[in-house]
């Protein structure tokens, strides 16, 4: 295989620059207006190849990583700042844009918080002009959240995460990285595909019909729900999951079995034995009870405004501030944390697909029949597949492949101790990975 660098990095940027920004994602707005114009190509190079060596390197034994963004400071409104906007500090005398200072500056620039405000020479050249202050509410972008955030603008940022680990971005989409020596379009998001997904349809018509009856008893007028809303709580939700089973830099698997078959599933060890199971009853259905309620509080803050016929979906969710939406909605992801923490015991974390949580602690059934080969999902509907061997890959895909196979309904969601994630499941014929790379920031 011949191994990608930065030069190849930047023409992958070049061929997929969107010159009219990034269209706004459902869960918060990537990217805003017309984007900024590349840099020259001699320039773009020089720039990812700078970045690329200050990854190489370690500042007193400890890591690079940072975030650089292509602008002039002009640009930036000087009395703006976190958490709405970022807040600009030049320098009296700008810095050299090369890997040395890069790798000085990083430690004082949180990667969370902070990005590097840099210029360059059409030719070659550049100067590290100050510093951009961003807060961390940027991050909700992918790892899931209902906060407010301000945008970054459409210009170039660039990430580095680890050695060799470079992403480009327009804004807070990211375009194109460089990892393990192979650059990739990380836009592909799994959350975005319907087909894979749609196992999901009658939890959320189920989710539907109850706040529908809650809507019927209700002594004052609510407003009209999205019916898409559920969905797009849902995939926040489990995004939050991901990121935090991800930060425990310990891998897992996350079981969603069917609600009519979980029992059978789980009977004498048939597919998956579980060493802790929960008691059946109600918090075992927390997580779906708080969904509900969260429907039920955001029609009804809405509805007493006075406008019954309103829709109301994830646009009005994230901006209401009412006590009760705030509470419910922190008490959500408690429970998704609660899940993450879930998967730090060896084995599969396993839940119904009406987000029912049944135990963790799950051994995979070694009576299944092996998968020797298994397709990649090219596209986020699985219409474009390249069949792969899985000799190369560890213990915890294999079983979860094995299981797929076994049983057509499940879904499983695989990440690795190396942040990778993957969505598995049974279409057309064969065991079908989705591989996740817009979870989080730093996996690229």
């Amino acid at each position: 295989m011949r191994h990608a660098y930065p030069q190849d990095l930047a023409q992958f940027v070049r061929d997929r620059w969107s010159p009219a920004g990034r269209e706004p994602e459902e869960h918060g707005v990537l990217a805003v207006g017309p984007a900024d114009p590349l840099p020259a190509t001699p320039a773009l190079e020089e720039l990812l190849s700078i970045c690329y060596q200050a990854s190489l390197l370690r500042e007193e034994e400890r890591p690079i990583r940072f975030r650089l963004l292509l602008r002039e400071p002009g640009s930036f409104a000087p009395a703006q700042g976190p958490p709405t906007g970022l807040h600009r500090l030049l320098f009296t005398q700008p810095r050299p844009l090369n890997e040395h200072e890069l790798r000085r500056l990083a430690p004082a620039v949180d990667f969370y918080r902070c990005l590097l405000g840099v210029r360059v020479e059409p030719g070659g050249g550049g100067q590290i002009w100050g510093v951009l202050s961003s807060g961390p509410r940027w991050l909700q972008a992918v790892q899931g959240g209902r906060r407010i955030f301000s945008p970054l603008p459409p210009a170039v940022v660039v990430r580095v995460t680890g050695p060799g680990r470079v992403a480009v971005c327009q804004g807070l989409a990211t375009i194109a990285a460089l990892a393990s020596g192979r650059v990739t379009d990380p836009r592909m998001d799994v959350f975005d595909s319907r087909r894979l997904l749609e196992s999901f349809a009658a939890i959320r018509a189920e989710l539907l019909v109850l706040h529908q009856a809650a809507r019927a008893q209700a002594g004052t007028p609510w407003a009209t729900l999205d019916p898409e809303f559920s969905r797009i709580l849902g995939q926040q939700v489990v995004r939050r999951l991901i990121s935090l089973m991800r930060t425990l830099h310990h891998g897992g698997i996350i079981l969603f079995l069917p609600p009519d078959a979980a029992a059978e599933c789980l009977a004498a060890g048939k597919y998956v034995t579980l060493k802790y199971t929960f008691v059946e009853e109600e918090p075992r259905q927390r997580f779906r009870t708080l969904i509900v309620e969260v429907m039920n509080a955001l029609a009804e803050a809405y509805g007493q405004e006075g406008d019954p016929q309103r829709v109301v979906g994830w646009t009005e969710y994230v901006a209401t501030h009412t006590d009760e939406v705030v509470r419910l909605d922190e008490a959500l992801f408690e429970v998704a944390h609660l899940i993450a923490s879930f998967s730090a015991v060896d084995g599969a974390v396993v839940l119904t697909k009406g987000f029912e949580v049944l135990g963790f602690g799950g051994e995979i059934s070694g009576a299944l029949a092996a998968v020797p080969t298994v397709a990649r999902a090219l596209d986020v509907e699985g219409e474009q597949l390249e069949l792969e061997s899985t000799a190369g890959v560890g213990t915890r895909h294999r079983s979860v492949y094995r299981l797929c196979q076994a049983l057509h309904e499940a879904l499983a969601i695989v990440v690795s101790q190396d942040g990778t994630v993957r969505f598995v499941q049974w279409r057309q014929g064969a065991v079908t990975y989705w591989e996740q790379v817009a979870t989080s920031v730093l996996d690229i």
